[in-house]
């Protein structure tokens, strides 16, 4: 039985990793088209931007009713009141500090979440700052290692900002700065180098490894954390195996070297 349960929160995380994959995707392509509809009008044959905005949008298969409001709250037909963007940060028992990433239509039922959770696993939700200087906001993104050689990956990202190129499951991993990160990913389009996944990421700037009983506790807070409705993300400066523990991310960083 324990072993089915555990087959079984492995696909649950699987899962839960697609939909949010897919919930920023269409969070993105909805911004897109209410720009380009807002810009050029509601008609896509009179408005080449919102043409190709919705051509996105339908392949990454978003549902016909979520691109009409966002056509429509770009043409002014309808205001909706948003989900916004929300970043917490706090410290995990044993001092790892943890950053966490959300979108929310209600502040006031994150906050609760969080503090609860923080307080009920002996960590602490801090103030803005307490912890975001421990984070640097990094670009990745992944190209299927069967897209096109090393070397050839290395000259084009590369030439347009990449900082490292790593190989990680199958996949080639392109850190950039985040002021690089649309110059990269431009190159690599134009290079018809194709992208299986991309985002901004938070890369810590200094790790702590601890024991494995002190670990467990750091883990089950910040899986609790990461199975909150608003959560999408959450990361934290705790080490293992050479890697920083990273929830929700559809970019995992490469092992360190």
């Amino acid at each position: 039985m324990a072993g089915h349960t555990r087959k079984w929160a492995k696909v649950k995380r699987k899962k839960k990793k697609d939909d949010r994959r897919k919930s920023r995707v269409w969070a993105r392509l909805s911004q897109e088209i209410e720009t380009a509809a807002r810009n050029g009008g509601g008609d896509p044959d009179a408005n080449v931007a919102l043409s190709q905005a919705l051509e996105r949008a339908r392949d990454e298969d978003m549902a016909k009713d979520t691109i009409e409001r966002a056509i429509k709250r770009g043409t002014g037909e309808i205001e909706e009141e948003g989900r916004e963007r929300v970043t917490y940060e706090g410290y995990a028992p044993h001092g790892v500090a943890v950053f966490v990433e959300g979108e929310t239509e209600n502040i006031n039922r994150t906050v609760k979440d969080l503090r609860n959770l923080f307080s009920d696993h002996g960590g602490n939700l801090g103030k803005d700052g307490s912890v975001a200087y421990l984070f640097e906001q990094k670009g990745r993104l992944a190209v299927p290692t069967g897209a096109t050689d090393e070397m050839t990956l290395f000259e084009v990202a590369v030439e347009a900002g990449a900082e490292e190129i790593d190989e990680a499951d199958a996949a080639y991993i392109v850190t950039t700065r985040r002021d690089a990160f649309a110059d990269v990913e431009a190159a690599l389009d134009e290079a018809g180098i194709a992208v299986e996944a991309n985002d901004l990421v938070r890369s810590p700037t200094t790790t702590v490894t601890l024991a494995p009983d002190e670990r467990e506790a750091v883990e089950d807070l910040v899986e609790k954390i990461n199975d909150l409705r608003d959560v999408e993300a959450v990361y934290t400066t705790l080490q293992i195996d050479g890697v920083p523990l990273t929830l929700g991310v559809d970019v995992a960083p490469p092992a360190e070297h």
